[in-house]
């Protein structure tokens, strides 16, 4: 595609045209992906969420774009903004993680395993059913309380992307976590 085509390829997008979207997305999405598989804390899963959101975000901001020759550049900044916030996400997250585990398994008579089981599917029932109605609590009950569908399957009976319910499950993950530490704390554990 010349520049030309590229520009004229944006303005129809712009518009709305289906065959425009797929044709500038056949075009950049080797872009894009490049810029994703550069940030090593990103496995499979996240690099096809920063090109499918990168793609999602550019298409809904087209309308905006002042010099359609600068549509490249703005797509791989767009890409390269989502990877970096999806990668610090993922090193917090998993530090997070490592220590909350040390610190249970640090501070956690042991329980049957069925029993401790047991009582964190209750907990997780109990924030579910606590949540304010709407789209977080009908993601996490899609998710938790139903269990046959995958986050990208809850994103398409929703309409939302894939890393919108990914969001969501970790806000609520982090939710059952605090949860869980403060009832042990409050139950005089350690």
């Amino acid at each position: 595609m010349t520049e030309d085509e590229i520009a004229t390829c944006i303005q129809r997008a712009s518009r709305g045209a289906q065959d425009a979207h797929r044709e500038l997305y056949q075009r950049f999405h080797g872009s894009v992906r490049r810029v994703a598989l550069g940030y090593s804390g990103l496995g499979p899963a996240e690099v096809e969420d920063v090109v499918q959101e990168t793609f999602v975000r550019a298409f809904r901001e087209l309308p905006r774009l002042q010099h359609p020759r600068a549509f490249g550049s703005w797509l791989v900044t767009i890409a390269r903004h989502h990877a970096q916030a999806l990668s610090r996400g993922a090193k917090v997250r998993g530090r997070a993680a490592e220590d909350l585990a040390l610190e249970l398994e640090s501070t956690t008579p042991a329980i049957p395993p069925s029993l401790e089981l047991e009582r964190r599917v209750a907990v997780v029932r109990e924030l579910i059913e606590g949540l304010p109605e709407g789209p977080e609590k009908e993601t996490v009950r899609l998710f938790y309380l139903e269990g046959e569908l995958s986050a990208r399957e809850i994103a398409e009976q929703l309409g939302l992307g894939k890393s919108a319910v990914t969001m969501r499950l970790e806000r609520f993950r982090a939710r059952v976590k605090r949860e869980l530490l403060s009832r042990l704390l409050a139950a005089g554990v350690g």
